[in-house]
């Protein structure tokens, strides 16, 4: 049995490609796959789970020496467990950049395309064949998830024109689905400000410092500001638990005004956002017109 999954701190791109590949490979190549997740479901992605009758996957904790495993949205060591190199990748599928860490037995299946969420990479993957309500309505929301509703310098005409076919067949008006998304990705509530902080966040490395990069995409930039000092506590007490991150940077990305807000609470983290992106920080927070994707326009500005 093939075990695929993607990212720790899934979201809905990663856990949607997880579901719509091991149904894939089930049901159409007929080799026996799964789906798994790597950690608790966010609001958006149970929502759309829920609103196509799909299961959650279940949680794996670990992988064992040798099992067959298909990774997906990621090619990144750091985001997988300890061990994966000692499973047996039989095929990597992501939209990432390649970042290395990863060996093999054998030689992979390795599909890598620059497109705004490994959903469409999937698409293509699959070709011309009849998709069930669930899984065209599982692709569409990874696409719109990740594009921001094509407000993300990530999206390609590739990735809307995969949207609209999806969305043509289901019979549904995209802006309208993407506002149910984007409510449901809004909803912080039941969040802790450690779960928060570690909702959506990836570990980066620049140079000798490391750094855990974490976003919260919303259509309500204040119910997260309101948070601000309980989330500068748990970012102090996860530097002090993980020894590989010297900094934690934090950016609410504000949906529909497409700007990002990223949380100044100490002078390191000042003089990296006034280094990075050449501003002048005058208070606890800075506000960056523009900025809504980590992957395009976060990441390849952090300078140290």
């Amino acid at each position: 049995m093939i075990k695929v999954f993607g990212h720790l701190s899934p979201d809905t791109d990663c856990t949607g490609s997880a579901i719509v590949y091991a149904w894939y490979l089930s049901e159409r190549t007929g080799k026996e796959a799964t789906p798994y997740v790597l950690g608790d479901l966010n609001k958006e992605t149970a929502f759309v789970l829920s609103r196509w009758g799909v299961s959650t996957p279940a949680l794996l904790e670990s992988v064992t020496a040798g099992e067959d495993v298909v990774i997906v949205d990621t090619n990144n060591p750091q985001e997988l467990f300890s061990n994966i190199n000692d499973t047996n990748v039989i095929e990597i599928i992501d939209h990432h950049k390649l970042v290395g860490g990863i060996v093999t037995t054998e030689p992979p299946t390795v599909t890598m395309r620059p497109l705004a969420s490994t959903a469409s990479v999937i698409y293509g993957l699959m070709g011309d064949i009849e998709l069930p309500e669930h899984v065209a309505g599982i692709l569409l929301s990874c696409i719109l998830s990740d594009t921001l509703e094509f407000r993300s310098p990530t999206t390609t005409p590739h990735d809307k024109d995969i949207a609209e076919k999806l969305a043509v067949q289901l019979g549904i008006t995209m802006a309208d689905y993407a506002s149910e998304l984007f409510a449901a990705k809004s909803d912080i509530s039941d969040f802790t400000d450690s779960g928060l902080v570690k909702l959506d966040s990836k570990k980066y490395g620049i140079g000798d410092m490391n750094f855990r990069v974490s976003v919260i995409e919303t259509t309500d930039v204040q119910t997260v500001l309101d948070r601000k000092a309980g989330i500068v506590d748990a970012i102090e007490a996860i530097k002090a638990a993980e020894s590989d991150v010297d900094e934690v940077l934090f950016f609410a990305i504000d949906i529909l005004n497409e700007a990002a807000t990223v949380f100044i609470y100490n002078d390191e983290v000042k003089r990296i956002i006034e280094q990075s992106f050449a501003v002048t920080v005058e208070s606890d927070t800075e506000i960056l017109p523009g900025i809504v994707s980590r992957k395009k326009q976060i990441l390849p500005m952090l300078k140290v």
